[in-house]
């Protein structure tokens, strides 16, 4: 068996960037997100990277960080708020982002991870999302062809994993991760933990290690959040 446990973030992606290639990182909004491995990517300087994800993250967190370091030039995401740069420079032209439903971007990329070149869903039938895409019948209903997407190098935030990189993720970070996993020609994963091979019920796993090229274990996470929301206390509480 090949090492798949390297010593940082850093170590982890030494070798696999270039410029122009395609990314996909794992996580939702702030949830469940490759920190580490973002903050490697930017460091790496690598340029010109088109960057597929839920989001771009938000102001000084996740993503954004490679944004503001100028090196992405096209985005594919179902959401993009709470990104000031992302807004001003799409709005000026300077970079692209190609929108998909949160649901098309999800199996896009199971479709990418799982060697389907295209599917057809309902979802933006008729809509500007379904512009210039392939259309066809079926029982009555019209659909919108969809294409399959995959990865140069996909960035995954996991809970655990044993040096195999059979891995399990935690609650809602069980997110675009498994999906993400599948869809890189080269994956490498941040994990909070690294186990003895052995220690996993083999039912219990979300991510076979035949996916993971990399393993890393994460440093200094610290709970962010996007928008923090709170109710009055009351007198009783």
């Amino acid at each position: 068996m090949n090492n798949k446990v390297y010593p940082d973030a850093a170590a982890a992606l030494a070798g696999l960037t270039f410029d122009g290639m395609t990314v996909m990182s794992g996580g939702f909004g702030l949830c469940g997100i490759p920190e580490n491995l973002i903050v490697a990517l930017r460091d790496t300087g690598a340029k010109d990277l088109t960057v597929i994800g839920n989001n771009v993250g938000c102001d000084d967190h996740g993503m954004w960080l490679v944004l503001a370091n100028n090196q992405i030039k096209k985005v594919l995401a179902s959401y993009v708020g709470e990104n000031k740069i992302l807004e001003s420079r799409f709005m000026s032209g300077e970079i692209e982002i190609e929108f998909n439903p949160q649901g098309t971007l999800a199996e896009r990329i199971r479709a990418g991870g799982a060697g389907i070149p295209a599917f057809f869903t309902r979802t933006g039938y008729g809509t500007k999302v379904a512009e210039g895409k392939e259309t066809r019948q079926f029982n009555d209903e019209w659909y919108v062809m969809e294409t399959g997407l995959v990865s140069d190098l996909s960035l995954v935030k996991a809970w655990k994993a044993d040096a195999e990189g059979n891995l399990i993720y935690r609650k809602t970070a069980r997110n675009f991760n498994p999906m993400i996993a599948t869809a890189g020609k080269v994956t490498v994963v941040e994990v909070e933990e690294i186990v003895p091979v052995g220690t996993f019920d083999p039912d219990q796993i979300h991510t076979p290690g035949i996916f993971v090229d990399r393993i890393v274990v994460g440093a200094h996470y610290d709970k962010h959040i996007e928008r923090r929301t709170t109710r009055p206390r009351t007198e009783n509480a």
